[in-house]
């Protein structure tokens, strides 16, 4: 079975190490643009650095929603070991789900607060 399969084991972690890789990015570059380029607090959430982080949040989580989709989707089609493939899919689909909300809470404080605080 190909890694790329929606059936395949790796997924009931893949989504939860791409948060939290999108955790340690998200934070660690909000800390590097504080430290050398920090935008002018008078603008509020109105900044070049928490456009950056929702747009990017944005890509992230849609990449984990589509995730969970695909796996919940493939979970009737299972062929091979059904009961275990749709197993796999199902708790994939629901992993990928709460990691791609998740992500979506990461960046929330950006549309109110700002970066540099």
């Amino acid at each position: 079975m190909s890694p790329w399969s929606p059936l395949h084991p790796l997924h009931l972690f893949l989504g939860l190490v791409i948060w939290s890789l999108w955790f340690v990015a998200l934070y660690g570059g909000l800390s590097l643009a504080c430290e050398f380029a920090p935008p002018d607090q008078e603008r509020g959430a109105l900044t070049w650095v928490n456009a950056s982080m929702l747009l990017l949040a944005a890509l992230v989580s849609t990449f984990l929603l589509w995730s969970a989709r695909r796996c919940w989707r493939a979970a009737p089609n299972a062929d091979e070991g059904a009961a275990t493939g749709r197993f796999v899919a199902r708790i994939a689909a629901a992993v990928y789900l709460i990691s791609g909300l998740a992500a979506v809470g990461l960046a929330l404080p950006g549309v109110i607060l700002p970066p540099c605080i």
